[in-house]
């Protein structure tokens, strides 16, 4: 993998990601999953990014204290610039050795501060709290801190849950106030919506006329969903598409610059990096960049300083302009005449008629396009999937195909396909694969067991004509500064 525009640290993997933007400049602390047994406790990492295509890490932030702390490993939580002038970081502390009154691992909510530009840290145990009664000691956890203007106090949000009801319902974002950032007092919960297992790290921003609060779970799907009011209050609007791409990308949370907002998460490895192998936690860092429309829902895509890297047309990679597709009961496929580089960016236009059962793009496919990745649109029904051939058998018979399982039923994404002009985007950069549809719905995925082949594009009962198809490489660089704007201005400090 080239790094250029995702990142992951050397003998190790990103975890959920803490977005921290101040002078131009993404300070991005994370979760640093070693994966090494017997664990070692987790730390906060920080790396630092001024054109979010190159990261520049900055080592340990806040270390693990030790396997008799109670911040023996340190997840999730945010940062906030108190009235002092200095950076204040609210996190989780856990210790697997340490049991709340429900028997489960405790969950503490902890506070350290930084006086030197988030170089050190000092923590602060007279102020960490657990679970205020009525909630589960073993989840009180993902502090997110912002300032309320209008009522000139602080506010918390935590995933927590109740200590009472259906198991898979107990999910509540509880709330707690504060005047001084350190001395904080439990109010009504932010958001019960009785539905999940549990909402991880929450945000919740204001943008324009609208509140957008943002959340992470793992009961109907292992995704990261937005909800939207007119007010940071509620009540919350479920937008027709409320998820931030599939099952691969988690934890997402957000920055903003100069008006535009940035969301932070990580694609999931998958164990014994294998198509069929388990999803892990913790992966590569990738970011997705929000578009709000006007009726206050967003679109997402990949940023611009990503899509900019590929700037080098590999002529003749694509298919000609024009060309048209057209089977009314059958399968049709166009292949590129040569293979993609194993990092590449490819853009498609094209045109699907009314009554197009499915068309989309194959990946690394063998020359004759009938082994590949298979990033499907399926107007009848609304989606975008990822498929492949071959599938997994069961046996040595043509029936014991995997034929009922018809694609990675956790990489769906819900979209609208009407008849007319689409654009799809694949980014395939080594095993990693971001696929964009319309510039508004994101798929991010891993492709292991392919590492090379063609590319195509097929149409299976239907007609489409490709009105454009270009791939792009990266163009040979100048090794990247080994330091930001914003260290050369501490420096200079």
């Amino acid at each position: 993998m080239s790094q250029q525009g995702f990142y992951r640290p050397q003998g190790a993997w990103v975890g959920d990601v803490i977005p921290w933007q101040e002078d131009g400049s993404f300070h991005l602390f994370y979760l640093h999953e070693t994966r090494l047994t017997p664990a070692a406790g987790m730390p906060w990492h920080r790396v630092v990014t001024d054109d979010l295509v190159g990261f520049h890490e900055r080592g340990e932030a806040i270390a693990s204290s030790g396997p008799s702390a109670d911040d023996f490993n340190i997840y999730t939580g945010s940062i906030v610039l108190g009235p002092d002038g200095a950076h204040h970081a609210f996190y989780t502390g856990q210790n697997p050795a340490n049991t709340g009154r429900d028997g489960r691992p405790l969950q503490l909510v902890m506070h350290a501060t930084s006086h030197d530009g988030m170089q050190t840290w000092q923590r602060h145990p007279v102020d960490t709290f657990g679970a205020t009664d009525g909630y589960e000691t073993g989840d009180w956890r993902d502090p997110f801190v912002y300032w309320d203007e209008e009522a000139q106090l602080w506010r918390m949000l935590i995933t927590a849950r109740h200590a009472t009801g259906p198991a898979r319902r107990r999910g509540v974002i509880a709330q707690c106030l504060s005047r001084d950032l350190a001395h904080w007092e439990p109010a009504e919960a932010f958001w019960d919506p009785q539905r999940y297992v549990a909402m991880e790290c929450p945000e919740v921003f204001q943008w324009g006329e609208w509140w957008y609060l943002v959340f992470s779970e793992f009961s109907d799907a292992f995704t990261t969903r937005y909800r939207m009011s007119r007010s940071q209050h509620g009540p919350w609007v479920v937008p027709e598409h409320d998820t931030l791409d599939g099952r691969a990308f988690y934890a997402a949370k957000s920055a903003s610059r100069d008006g535009r907002r940035y969301f932070f998460g990580w694609i999931a490895s998958r164990e014994g990096a294998s198509d069929d192998g388990a999803w892990q936690w913790a992966g590569t860092m990738s970011v997705l960049e929000a578009t709000q429309r006007t009726d206050g829902t967003l679109a997402f895509h990949p940023t611009s300083a990503l899509r900019e890297t590929f700037d080098a047309e590999i002529h003749g990679a694509g298919i000609g302009a024009g060309t048209v597709l057209n089977v009314p009961d059958g399968y049709a496929v166009e292949m590129t005449p040569v293979e993609a580089p194993s990092t590449f960016r490819a853009v498609v236009r094209f045109d699907i008629a009314d009554g197009t059962t499915e068309c989309g793009l194959l990946l690394r496919a063998s020359a004759d396009g009938d082994e590949s990745y298979v990033l499907r649109l399926e107007p009848r029904r609304g989606r975008l999937v990822l498929d492949r051939w071959p599938r997994r058998s069961t046996g040595t018979e043509q029936w014991q195909i995997s034929g009922d399982v018809p694609f990675a039923i956790e990489l769906e994404r819900p979209c609208r396909i009407e008849p007319g002009m689409h654009e799809l985007e694949v980014i395939v950069d080594g095993d990693l694969c971001v696929a964009t549809l319309d510039d508004a719905t994101v798929l991010s995925t891993r492709i292991y067991d392919r590492p090379k082949g063609h590319l195509g594009f097929f149409v299976g009962e239907g007609t489409v004509t490709v009105d454009a198809f270009s791939v792009f490489a990266r163009a040979e660089r100048s090794p990247e500064p080994t330091v930001s704007t914003h260290d050369l201005i501490a420096a200079a400090s």
